[in-house]
């Protein structure tokens, strides 16, 4: 997509998000609704009702439909649903996860199912296509018996944070290492393993900036393994980009990951990054190149990993600018805006 793209050769595009209150889809979905229509494809979203979520997106000249959304006894989205698209004629509609696959209708549009994560496919039987934000979910889709010329690679793209200015959190004084982790405080992201890691990484202070149910354990664990001290989980991050920007090295160590889209908010940044090899950093990473990865589960090796970014300040430049040279590549604005922009104006039923 450029900006030189007419207007009348845009297609139409309803996106449909059921999602939760926040998430990485959920930023992602209100991040390509904006920036499409920044670029004049006409579009329409429908959300399910939020108050943030449609004043973000008010704010932005993109208007939502907001509609309910509920559980099996709510008889009266499918139909609202049903009429606001056939109002709105659109040429595609993107059914974003498996509620909003569950409502929406088949029409006279091509529905495509947008997957970040290796969901019960069974929710997308209306689909006529899929789309997958990995390489790795565009090869299982394909595995589970769709055909391949139905089953589409579209990447994320982050904000381009190279120009922000960066902000240290206030447990850390300005200036100073830090480690930074981001994400919700649930047992898949594995805090736990860098809570462990960083008893063999002498020093540096940890801010994990995030909420959620593991909040107490990972006190629990910090103090069991008298790192408390220099772990700081002050919630979620206002402006989770400043502190990317400041840190020493952003840490990915979750034990499942569809894609990590903090792993491309580390290369926006051009801050090096550690993570464990779970299915999106390893294809996102390139050990040794843009990144470096860990075993699994492995505090001592997340750990020696993280050391030979803070002692190496080469090392720790190296990786950061090719992470930049990745992002700026494969998952800036522009190149995901050009691969859903070819999408759009060429796939059929």
């Amino acid at each position: 997509m450029t900006a030189e793209t007419p207007a009348s050769a845009l297609p139409r595009v309803a996106h449909v998000m059921a999602g939760a209150a926040a998430g990485g889809a959920e930023l992602f979905f209100e991040r390509l609704c904006m920036a499409q229509a920044a670029h004049g494809v006409p579009l329409l979203p429908v959300i399910r009702r939020n108050a943030e979520r449609a004043t973000r997106l008010n704010n932005a000249n993109v208007p939502p439909l907001q509609l309910a959304f509920g559980g099996r006894l709510d008889l009266r989205t499918g139909p609202r649903l049903r009429r606001a698209l056939q109002a709105f004629a659109p040429r595609v509609t993107i059914a974003w996860m498996n509620r909003a696959a569950r409502f929406t209708p088949r029409g006279d549009w091509v529905l495509a199912g947008r997957l970040g994560g290796y969901y019960d496919l069974a929710y997308y039987r209306r689909c006529t296509h899929l789309i997958g934000n990995t390489r790795g979910l565009q090869a299982w889709m394909i595995g589970q018996g769709w055909d391949e010329k139905r089953v589409h690679y579209l990447p994320n793209f982050a904000t381009d944070l190279a120009c922000t200015p960066p902000r240290w959190p206030a447990q850390v004084p300005e200036g100073a290492p830090f480690l930074l982790a981001l994400g919700r405080l649930h047992t898949n992201k594995a805090f736990d393993v860098l809570i462990r890691s960083l008893r063999h990484v002498p020093h540096i202070p940890l801010v994990i900036a995030g909420e959620g149910p593991e909040r107490a354990a990972l006190e629990e664990l910090a103090r069991r393994e008298e790192v408390h001290a220099r772990v700081f989980m002050p919630g979620w991050a206002v402006d989770p980009g400043a502190l990317i920007r400041a840190c020493s090295a952003l840490v990915c160590p979750s034990r499942h990951e569809p894609l990590g889209n903090v792993v491309i908010e580390g290369f926006s940044a051009a801050r090096p990054v550690v993570a464990a090899a779970s299915q999106g950093p390893t294809e996102l990473i390139t050990h040794g190149h843009n990144g470096l990865l860990a075993p699994l589960e492995d505090a001592t090796a997340l750990a020696a990993a993280l050391n030979e970014v803070l002692e190496s300040p080469a090392l720790a430049h190296d990786l950061a600018q090719a992470g930049r040279e990745t992002y700026e590549g494969t998952f800036a604005p522009e190149p995901v805006l050009r691969a859903w922009q070819d999408f759009l104006s060429t796939v059929e039923d």
